[in-house]
């Protein structure tokens, strides 16, 4: 009876230890690896459209998650990134354990072309439409070669054939480009604020300190929100100089959310230095400049998500 009663224990035992070992694997998933190109992000989580096969993949990031981009002539050696160069429109391979439809990230890589296109992106340009006009004019500059000296016509005409190529293929990234654009997702501004600065100056006023504490209050009550930070310069000084100015303001802001409102920093996207674009009055006159000289503030919710709270 005891003998039965001991092998009833071990059976018990080992069947819990299978179960916990199932249970760990199937916590634990598989050893992922994919290649896309991210189309939203809510919080801390991305959505990828993977490039295989075009699927949907959600990206989990967590504080261990290392983000980096090659360094070196090679590209052997790697540079740290921070979490907030993940923005939609950046191609990108990720490293991780998951399914083929959710990955919790280990390592995140991506290239600083894909981010200097993303950015552009984001930013609303697209740089290739100025190849085509530089292009177009290089063909109309043939011509009129061809008009003054009859000599060179054979040369001009291989030049423009030239040209017309790198014209096809600058269009076919236009096209690449703006469906870049219509995959990227749309999101809803529940909260924004302004922060306005003095010339040359990237302090924050007192006042605008508690207007970003009140919004950052109200971003960490949503699920699944992210914080734009665009940083703005008026006319005055030169362009690099208002460039730089403009980037250290919109930094300011996000120290201060990291630092004094306890938002995390993979709920940040990366701060725009947007120089003196899009001002928002007319910079002839000092209440102008002083709009002009701001960074602009948005909690955002994801559409999709929005639409299921």
């Amino acid at each position: 009876m005891k003998q039965q009663s001991r092998w009833s224990v071990a059976c018990t035992a080992l069947l819990c230890i299978l179960c916990v070992g199932l249970a760990y694997g199937a916590s634990n998933g598989q050893k992922v690896k994919i290649n896309g190109l991210i189309t939203g992000r809510d919080g801390e989580n991305l959505t990828l459209k993977n490039t295989k096969d075009q699927t949907t993949v959600v990206v989990v990031l967590t504080d261990t998650t290392r983000v980096t981009t090659p360094k070196g002539v090679l590209g052997l050696r790697k540079a740290e990134q921070a979490v907030t160069a993940l923005i939609p429109g950046l191609r990108i391979q990720v490293e991780g354990i998951g399914s083929d439809n959710r990955v919790v990230a280990k390592n995140i890589s991506f290239t600083p072309y894909n981010l200097q296109l993303a950015e552009t992106i984001q930013a609303g340009l697209t740089p290739t439409q100025q190849n085509v006009a530089a292009n177009q004019q290089n063909i109309q500059t043939n011509k009129d070669d061809i008009a003054a000296n009859k000599v060179q016509t054979a040369a001009n005409r291989d030049q423009i054939a030239t040209n017309q190529q790198d014209i096809a293929s600058n269009q076919q990234e236009i096209q690449a480009t703006t469906q870049r654009f219509s995959e990227l997702s749309e999101y809803d501004t529940k909260g924004k604020a302004f922060v306005y600065f003095a010339s040359g100056s990237s302090t924050i006023s007192a006042s605008d300190q508690a207007a970003l504490t009140q919004l950052a209050q109200l971003a960490v009550g949503l699920t699944g929100y992210i914080v734009q930070v665009k940083g703005y310069a008026d006319s005055s000084g030169n362009a690099a100089m208002n460039q730089r100015l403009s980037m250290d303001r919109a930094q300011a802001v996000v120290a201060y959310l990291l630092q004094n409102c306890n938002v995390p920093l993979r709920h940040i996207v990366a701060p725009g230095a947007m120089g003196i674009a899009d001002p928002a009055a007319p910079n002839e006159t000092p209440d102008g400049r002083q709009e002009n000289r701001r960074v602009e503030v948005k909690v955002l919710i994801n559409k999709g998500l929005a639409g299921g709270m």
